[in-house]
């Protein structure tokens, strides 16, 4: 059995978050290793002496900040890193022009980097209008049209993430942007063919936990968080030519980011 503590009845921290900070700290210092499989209900309702909904609630506390994995029939393991190296997203570089040039988006060059086969999935491409918040960051009116293109990204097969665009309407007429395949170097290439060469790009970055369709289409594992990026493009003249909401396998990436010291 796993050396642990005892449960002190006289402290205001409820029971099972105490078993669930032992168990913690267990994993923290490695006496629970990734892969292992966590004591039993039963060895941990003996050795506390507490209920088994007590027991179940610690554990859940430890799924909830996605520490553990539960497989049906065989119990709960401590999680497991990757076993895939994430995908390096450097911002100085994946937008740079010879990658548009060179018939490459900015996923495809960032996969490749790292020898994955990129791929790109479920797309789907329509008009409707803009949320508020990206008609704002448009500089559209509420009720305008735009178009949408909607896709998800895997590398080797397996998704890692979901990302919505959001091009003004008169700028992706006529062109290769309302169809499935953007056509080499993606959406950016076809905007720069239109006269609108990219100038910079503005993004904000958040993490939260992901809904159930985020889940569902990422194959996330319980308590595994996601990470956010609304990424906004903006030409020569200083005009937004596109919006992009991206969802982000927290654990498939790491974003670095190079800016020089003013």
């Amino acid at each position: 059995m796993l050396e642990l503590g005892q449960v002190d009845r006289r402290a205001d921290t409820p029971p099972y978050r105490q078993i669930a900070a032992m168990l913690i700290e267990a994993i923290d210092d490695g006496r629970l290793e990734p892969g292992q499989k966590l004591p039993s209900e039963a060895a941990l309702i003996e050795h506390f002496g507490v209920a088994r909904m007590t027991v179940r609630q610690a554990t859940q506390e430890l799924r909830r900040q996605g520490l553990v994995v539960a497989e049906h029939g065989r119990g709960v393991f401590v999680r497991s890193p990757s076993s895939t190296l994430p995908v390096r997203r450097v911002a100085s570089d994946r937008f740079a022009r010879k990658h548009r040039q060179a018939g490459k988006a900015a996923f495809l060059a960032d996969a490749e980097k790292l020898g994955y086969q990129p791929s790109v999935d479920r797309i789907q491409v329509r008009r409707e209008t803009a949320p508020p918040m990206v008609a704002e960051r448009l500089r559209v009116d509420p009720d305008d049209e735009v178009v949408v293109r909607d896709r998800r990204y895997l590398a080797n097969g397996r998704p890692i993430e979901m990302a919505t665009s959001y091009v003004p309407t008169e700028l992706a007429e006529g062109t290769q942007i309302l169809e499935i395949n953007p056509g080499p170097g993606g959406i950016y290439a076809r905007l720069e063919e239109r006269g609108h060469k990219l100038a910079s790009f503005t993004e904000e970055v958040t993490a939260r936990m992901p809904n159930s369709r985020e889940v569902r289409e990422l194959g996330l594992p319980e308590g595994a968080p996601v990470l956010t990026v609304i990424r906004t493009a903006f030409d020569t003249d200083g005009a937004v030519v596109e919006v992009c909401d991206i969802v982000k396998a927290a654990s498939s990436y790491v974003l670095e980011y190079d800016f020089p010291a003013k």
